[in-house]
């Protein structure tokens, strides 16, 4: 298990990280999530002790993270860490030799990933003739050629088309399913969605909001209900409990406070006609982002 213990960081007048804890399970896959600046980074510099916490402690499987342990950790930083004049292979085999894997084992390796990956054709290419997506890949597998039993991604989606982004969700899955602890950032709400089960939102360094996804959006009370048919709109204007009803293509979308008011809304949708579509939906995770975040700044 990952533990972090009320850690805290500052630069000069600036709190970085404030009093933060939470853990992580082996198995889990959990979202640090904030805006820019909001402590994301320097959390994980503290985590793999590349940074001094000023109070609190990390420890993994019980232990303080040292030298001792880096060998079972990955890190996929947010800055670009790739020694452009070397080949696909060689950045590979300097990786993995830093994790203490034997030549052989990197051989292996580094055939897999590429293959899984759709890399196999740049195996003995230099890295600055990849494209920026293809050197994301890259990076994502120095991040996890060790096969790491705690893995920390910062931003690992950046630079990547959908169907890449779902190569790497499939290979996460199968990581959390072996056991591994992945802990990861991302500006984007809809790929935490994919596949995060819990999370914590950071403010200026300070947990604002924690716990699994699902229970997340239920204890987040508004919802959405999408209706296609000829309904009174008007009148579902004046329901209390309503907050706004907004046209679309298809019929609109009825933004209420809380699931008790569907009730309400279903009564008189049901006396207009050719209706073909009655769905209460939940908020998604970035109108709960931007909700949350913007009551701290009010």
């Amino acid at each position: 298990m990952l533990k972090v213990e009320h850690i805290s960081k500052s630069y000069d007048d600036i709190k970085a990280v404030d009093d933060l804890s939470f853990e992580v399970k082996p198995g889990e896959i959990f979202g640090l999530l904030g805006v820019n600046g909001a402590g994301k980074t320097t959390t994980f510099r503290l985590i793999v002790n590349l940074l001094e916490t000023e109070t609190g402690c990390v420890t993994l499987f019980g232990k303080p993270i040292d030298y001792t342990i880096t060998d079972k950790i990955g890190f996929l930083t947010e800055e670009r860490s790739l020694f452009t004049k070397m080949r696909v292979d060689e950045q590979l085999m300097y990786y993995g030799r830093l994790k203490g894997m034997d030549k052989k084992t990197i051989n292996e390796k580094t055939d897999y990933w590429l293959k899984r990956l759709n890399m196999e054709e740049f195996k003995h290419k230099k890295i600055k003739e990849l494209s920026k997506g293809n050197q994301q890949k890259l990076q994502f597998i120095t991040s996890i050629i060790n096969e790491p039993k705690l893995l920390i991604l910062d931003e690992p989606f950046t630079s990547l088309d959908p169907f890449n982004v779902s190569l790497l969700v499939e290979v996460l899955r199968e990581m959390s399913n072996n056991g591994a602890i992945v802990i990861f950032s991302s500006h984007r709400m809809e790929h935490v969605e994919l596949f995060c089960e819990r999370l914590v939102i950071l403010v200026r360094g300070k947990s604002i909001l924690e716990g699994s996804l699902k229970q997340i959006k239920e204890d987040y009370r508004k919802k959405s209900i999408h209706i296609s048919g000829d309904i009174d709109v008007d009148k579902i204007r004046k329901l209390k409990g309503v907050e706004n009803v907004e046209p679309t293509p298809e019929g609109y979308i009825v933004r209420v406070e809380s699931k008790e008011i569907t009730k309400d809304v279903f009564n008189i949708v049901k006396q207009g006609k050719n209706i073909v579509r009655f769905t209460v939906e939940d908020p998604t995770l970035d109108e709960i982002f931007v909700a949350k975040v913007g009551e701290v700044y009010e």
